[in-house]
């Protein structure tokens, strides 16, 4: 019978001092749930069964911890309920600024400016942000929700027509930026194409209209913050902030998040995951990215986590030094990201790190093995979509099987659609408390597109073994038909990267007038011939008919800002007759 014990752990008598703020007389909550069987094999026996035991056991608790987690609630509130708990002088928020930012300054600031951002919009608003990982922009953020308004992310790497259909589809009147910003990263231009659309508001005017008066009125009202959020909140299944899809195989959209939807992820997280105050999380993933935002900001802003914000994930040598500046015991990165930082870093630079998680793309063999023989850490990686808020499955410490992505996170709901000339595993739909409130497509603005009867369709070819442990085959967009057989483009991109690993490749299918399709290999590895391809992947086992026809040489790939890269582009290139094949 799982019982849960909420609120011991603050006690004097806890064994956590150190990790938690101890007082007297916590509140304690007993939550008692529906008792469960074991099912073990009954062929199972000694250690082979005690494994299985514990395996379920595992599941129980962490199932558990979801279960009963408060997610009923809006994201301002569970940053208030978390400076309670922590107390207000607590710091959890740090960029290169060098400025700890503590629970009290933070929530002053979002009151100071959610007040002036209010006066410009309406209950319910989207307002774009434009704003790089800094401390700033979790104010601007939580100033927003605080005040009942929408923050809508935008990726500021995607380019102004990109932005200009972002502001149709959520019908945006309203962009909060910084000159500073902007000018440091060139983005001028995008910035006064988008002013012909909608009016920019400019942080540096905003905190300059902030005089004694207002920063007094803030700290004031400091202690009713919670009243003040509920004049205008319009509770949990609201929307919470605006993602917008990266558009790396087709036409942005936007993604509406619920408060729910993202505390009920961070809850699932929380639920595998073993951390506490005592860690410290270094953040160089945008926050217009949702891996960045869920994973880089506010799950550990919510659980009293300290958070450095770096602006850029790209810088290969400066993360690496943060890392080993701040202590910092937890990172978030991409494949390209951290295959980066391996190269660069001095071994010593990730002695603090406890966990490295990775998504947003595959991780590759060889970045797991640089990790692990260079800092002796094992990269966890993780799955999910923009449209979960973002995480569906995960690689623990306790669970992990290297080549997959992890189990389904608990309060997950799966199955798999079959797949017409796919033997082997389905098209995954997914369902659960995480899953969005809808698209916001330029094709209907402002109008909220549901998820069908809650299950979301994430498009991707997956496997799911008898442990629960899933494999990613590729995407459904990214398989071609060659000779009547389907061919996995992401399969043959792995199959190049294990032949000459630290360049980039692509596989990209053209149509063929004798088999429907034919493979076209980008490659940024200077010299590659068609025919040492075709030796290589042939010696590996590839059938010949994923070998590809022809190959492009490029000095580098075009990457989104997650570090993705960009097929659309590279299909459009190749459209246009830009490096066409042979």
């Amino acid at each position: 019978m799982p019982v849960h014990i909420e609120g011991a752990q603050y006690s004097l008598a806890s064994y956590l001092k150190g990790k938690v703020r101890r007082r007297l007389f916590p509140k304690i909550t007993l939550t008692v749930l529906p008792p469960r069987r074991f099912d073990l094999p009954a062929a199972l026996e000694g250690r082979a069964r005690r494994r299985a035991a514990g395996e379920q056991l595992y599941t129980i608790l962490s199932e558990m911890a979801f279960a009963t987690a408060p997610v009923d609630r809006t994201l301002p509130q569970a940053l208030l309920e978390a400076k309670a708990r922590h107390g207000g002088g607590h710091v959890v928020i740090e960029d290169i600024e060098r400025k700890p930012m503590t629970f009290r300054r933070l929530v002053v600031g979002v009151l100071a400016l959610g007040r002036a951002l209010a006066a410009k919009t309406g209950r319910g608003e989207a307002v774009a942000v434009l704003l790089p990982n800094t401390a700033g922009t979790a104010v601007t953020l939580f100033a927003l929700q605080m005040f009942g308004r929408v923050p809508a992310m935008f990726n500021f790497t995607a380019g102004s027509a990109t932005l200009e259909a972002a502001c149709t589809a959520a019908r945006i009147r309203l962009l909060v930026t910084s000159r500073r910003f902007v000018e440091a990263a060139r983005l001028g231009e995008v910035v006064e194409r988008l002013a012909t659309k909608v009016d920019i508001l400019w942080l540096e005017d905003v905190r300059a209209r902030i005089g004694t008066i207002e920063r007094l009125r803030a700290f004031a009202s400091f202690p009713f913050a919670g009243r003040i959020h509920a004049r205008h909140a319009d509770g949990p299944d609201s929307p919470a902030v605006i993602l917008f899809t990266s558009g790396s195989e087709g036409t942005p959209k936007g993604v509406v998040l619920s408060h729910r939807n993202i505390l009920a992820n961070c809850a699932q997280l929380a639920a595998r995951i073993d951390f506490s105050s005592a860690d410290t999380v270094l953040a160089a993933l945008p926050v217009f990215h949702a891996f960045g935002l869920t994973g880089g900001l506010l799950l550990p802003l919510l659980a009293g986590v300290k958070v450095f914000l770096y602006p850029s994930p790209l810088h290969y040598r400066v993360v690496p030094e943060i890392a080993y500046d701040t202590n910092a015991t937890i990172l978030f990165g991409t494949d390209t990201f951290l295959a980066g930082y391996a190269r660069v870093a001095h071994p010593l630079d990730f002695r603090s790190l406890r966990y490295v998680f990775a998504g947003a793309e595959k991780v590759k063999d060889e970045t797991r093995r640089v990790w692990a023989e260079k800092f002796g850490l094992r990269v966890l990686e993780g799955y999910g979509a923009t449209e979960t808020a973002p995480v569906l499955a995960l690689n623990t410490p306790h669970a992990h099987l290297a080549g997959s992505v992890g189990r389904l996170l608990p309060g997950i709901e799966a199955r798999l659609d079959p797949v017409p000339g796919i033997a082997e595993g389905g098209r995954l739909v997914v369902r659960g408390p995480n899953v969005m409130a809808g698209y916001l497509k330029v094709d209907r603005p402002g109008e909220l597109q549901p998820p069908t009867d809650g299950w979301y369709d994430t498009g991707d070819i997956v496997a799911i073994d008898a442990q629960g442990f899933i494999r990613i085959l590729g995407r459904a967009k990214r398989f071609a038909k060659v000779a009547g057989e389907m061919i996995s483009l992401g399969a043959v991109e792995e199959a190049v990267d294990a032949l000459w690993p630290g360049f980039q490749h692509a596989v990209l299918a053209l149509p063929d007038e004798r088999k429907g399709e034919r493979l076209v290999l980008m490659t940024s590895r200077p010299g590659t011939e068609r025919a040492e391809v075709s030796e290589g992947l042939r010696a590996r086992g590839v059938s010949e008919l994923a070998v590809p026809r022809s190959v492009v040489v490029r000095d580098k790939l075009p990457l989104l800002g997650t570090g993705k890269i960009d097929y659309v582009t590279l299909a459009r290139d190749l459209a246009a007759g830009a490096g066409h094949p042979e």
